[in-house]
C-alpha cells in the first residue's frame, strides 16, 4: 500500500487545490462535456436537422465571426463594469437559451440571429471569466488554477466528443437534437455554477475614475503584444486545418492515422498543461515560454515538409512528432498569455483588454487558414519553410515587445503598474 504522504502527492497533480481552484475546474469540465458534444456534430445538425446548406452555414459563421471581431472590446468593458461573476453567468445563460433556440431555426435568417446572439453571449462569458478568476484567484496560483481548468476543460471535450459521437450514430432527427440540446443544458448548469461563487471584486487604481475601453487601442505596445501573441496561436490553424489537408493530400497516411493524431494532442494536452505553465510566474518566465512555443512550431514545420517525401511508418512517426511539437506550443503559450492577461493590464480593464487581444486574434483567424493552406499545399511544400520563419519571428520578437509593455503605462495612466522582467508571480 502506498503512504498517505505519496497517494497525496499522485493527487496534487490531478487535483487542483480545494475551494475556488477546484471548483473553477469543476466548471471546465462541465463546459468541456456540453461544448464537445456539439462540436462533434454542430455542421450536421445544421445542414440535416436545420435544412441549411454549406453555403448558408459559412455565410453565418462569418457574421458571427465579424461580430466577435468587433464585439469582444466593448463586451470586455461590460464584463469590468458588471462584474466578472455576473458577466460570466448572464453570458452562459443567454448561451443557454440561444442553443435551446437553434431547433426553432427554419432558415439562414433565424440561423444567423440566433448565432450571432450565442456569439455574444460567449463573448460575455469569455469576458466575465477572465475578470473573475484575475480577481478571485489569489496572484501565487492563478496561472496553476488556470492551468488546472485548461486541462479539465480538455478532458470535458474529450468525453463530449464520445457523447456526440454516440449521439451521430443514432443517424436521427433526435440524436442532432441531442447534440445542441446537451449543449444548452450544461450552460445552464454552468450558469448556476457560476451564480454560486463567491464574489470577488476589483478596486480601481484610480477611484471614481472610469476610463473608456477605446483607450486600451491607445496602448499600442500591448496591442504588439496581442500581434505576438496572435501570430503564435496560427499553430491552431496549421494543427486543425492544414496538417490535415496537407496529410490527407500530400503524404500517404491513412485517414484513420489523422484520428490518432488528434488523440495524442488531446492526451498530451490533458496531461502537461498544468506542468507546462510552470514557467508562467513571472514576466521572464513568459517570456521564455513564448520564446520555446514559437521555435516548437517553427521546427515541427520543416518536420511536417518532409513527410511529403516519406512513405509508411516514417511519416506516421513524423507527423506524430510534429504534432507533439506543435501541442508544445499551445501549452507554453497558455501558460505566457495567461500571466500576461492579468498581470499587465490595470486591474479594472482586465475585460477590456481581454476583448482588444481577441479582436487582435480574430484578424488572425480570418487570414491565417488561407494563407497558410496556400503556403503550404500550393506551393508543394517548400512554403512550410516561411511558416517556421513566421514562428521564428514571434519568438524573436518577444523580448523587445514586452520591454517596450513593461516601459510604457497602462493606458496612459501614471498610476498604472508596470512589472519588472524578474517579478514574481
Amino acid at each position: 500500500m502506498l503512504p498517505m504522504r505519496d497517494i497525496r502527492a499522485a493527487l496534487g497533480k490531478v487535483l487542483p487545490a480545494a475551494g475556488l481552484p477546484r471548483s473553477l475546474a469543476l466548471q471546465s469540465a462541465i463546459f468541456g462535456v456540453g461544448t464537445g458534444t456539439y462540436l462533434s456534430g454542430g455542421v450536421v445538425f445544421f445542414t440535416h436537422y436545420v435544412g441549411l446548406s454549406a453555403v448558408q452555414i459559412g455565410i453565418g459563421f462569418s457574421a458571427a465571426g465579424f461580430v466577435g471581431l468587433v464585439g469582444s472590446l466593448p463586451l470586455g468593458h461590460l464584463a469590468d463594469r458588471m462584474g466578472g461573476k455576473r458577466s460570466w453567468a448572464l453570458g452562459a445563460l443567454a448561451g443557454a437559451v440561444a442553443f435551446a433556440a437553434y431547433p426553432l431555426a427554419g432558415n439562414i435568417w433565424s440561423f444567423i440571429v440566433v448565432l450571432l446572439a450565442q456569439t455574444l453571449a460567449d463573448g460575455l462569458a469569455n469576458a466575465g471569466r477572465t475578470v473573475y478568476t484575475a480577481a478571485a484567484v489569489p496572484r501565487a496560483n492563478r496561472v496553476q488554477t488556470m492551468a488546472f481548468a485548461r486541462a479539465y476543460l480538455n478532458a470535458g471535450l474529450t468525453v463530449g466528443g464520445g457523447l456526440g459521437a454516440a449521439a451521430l450514430a443514432l443517424d436521427s432527427r433526435t440524436g442532432l437534437l441531442a447534440l445542441v440540446l446537451a449543449n444548452a443544458v450544461g450552460l445552464l448548469v454552468n450558469a448556476a455554477f457560476v451564480a454560486r461563487m463567491p464574489p470577488a471584486t476589483v478596486v480601481p487604481a484610480v477611484p471614481d475614475k472610469r476610463p473608456s475601453p477605446w483607450g486600451v487601442l491607445r496602448d499600442h505596445p500591448y496591442t504588439a503584444l496581442a500581434s505576438v501573441l496572435a501570430v503564435l496561436w496560427l499553430h491552431s490553424t496549421v494543427w486543425g486545418e492544414v496538417l490535415p489537408l496537407w496529410a490527407i493530400t500530400m503524404t500517404d497516411t491513412p485517414k484513420p492515422v489523422l484520428g490518432g493524431l488528434f488523440a495524442l494532442n488531446t492526451v498530451l494536452a490533458v496531461a502537461l498543461q498544468v506542468r507546462a505553465s510552470r514557467g508562467a510566474n513571472s514576466t521572464a518566465g513568459s517570456v521564455r515560454l513564448v520564446r520555446w512555443a514559437g521555435l516548437a512550431t517553427a521546427l515541427a514545420c520543416p518536420v511536417i515538409a518532409l513527410t511529403g517525401r516519406t512513405q509508411g511508418w516514417v511519416t506516421v512517426t513524423l507527423l506524430a512528432l510534429a504534432v507533439a511539437l506543435i501541442t508544445a506550443t499551445e501549452l507554453w503559450v497558455l501558460g505566457a498569455q495567461w500571466y500576461f492577461s492579468t498581470e499587465l493590464p490595470p486591474p479594472e480593464q482586465r475585460g477590456a483588454y481581454a476583448g482588444a487581444y481577441r479582436s487582435v486574434a480574430g484578424v488572425g483567424r480570418m487570414i491565417g487558414p488561407v494563407s497558410l493552406t496556400f503556403l503550404a499545399i500550393q506551393t508543394g511544400g517548400w512554403g512550410w519553410w516561411l511558416i517556421a520563419g513566421i514562428f521564428v519571428a514571434c519568438a524573436i520578437a518577444i523580448q523587445p515587445v514586452i520591454t517596450w509593455v513593461e516601459r510604457t503605462p497602462r493606458n496612459g495612466e501614471a498610476g498604472s503598474v508596470v512589472l519588472s522582467p524578474t517579478a514574481a508571480a
